[in-house]
């Protein structure tokens, strides 16, 4: 029965190998084994993960290469040429271009500094949706607010 599962496992895999391949992603971690129960790829210690432009680091982390989902926890940064939020946890939904950021986030740029609980990014619009003590900087002023959407390309706030 195992050999069943790890066959289908490894066809499955080779099946998604295309769409794998088309976004060329780089994993490398101290530790990386393939959990044949789950279907997922398990990373441990200095993770790295560059798919497209986008690179996040973790101290752990969980990826499914056929939805290109990612669970990461620990010293997260998530970053995409001059964006980056670090935070406590992160989950990507990768196939629609989307991350989660959750637990102590920080965003800067040379003019905004933002802190908050979560954000919900969006690589498509690069809409970054803020919630949860959130507290901006902006050019020397400073505000707080529960939620706030900031429009990256604009470098405004909505």
């Amino acid at each position: 029965m195992k050999t069943k599962i790890f066959i289908f496992t490894l066809l499955v895999m080779l099946l998604f190998t295309t769409t794998t391949l088309a976004a060329k992603p780089i994993i490398t971690a101290d530790q990386q084994y393939f959990d044949i129960n789950t279907g997922l790829y398990v990373l441990n210690g200095n993770v790295y993960i560059e798919v497209k432009n986008r690179i996040i680091t973790a101290d752990q982390a969980k990826v499914n290469m056929g939805s290109l989902e990612v669970w990461g926890s620990g010293g997260i940064t998530v970053k995409q040429e001059d964006i980056l939020f670090t935070a406590d946890n992160v989950y990507v939904y990768g196939t629609q271009d989307r991350a989660i950021v959750e637990g102590n986030v920080n965003f800067s740029r040379i003019s905004v500094n933002v802190t908050a609980n979560r954000v919900d990014y969006n690589w498509r619009d690069k809409i970054a949706t803020f919630s949860g003590n959130v507290q901006v900087v902006q050019n020397g002023k400073s505000w707080c607010t529960d939620t706030v959407k900031y429009n990256i390309v604009a470098d405004t706030f909505l």
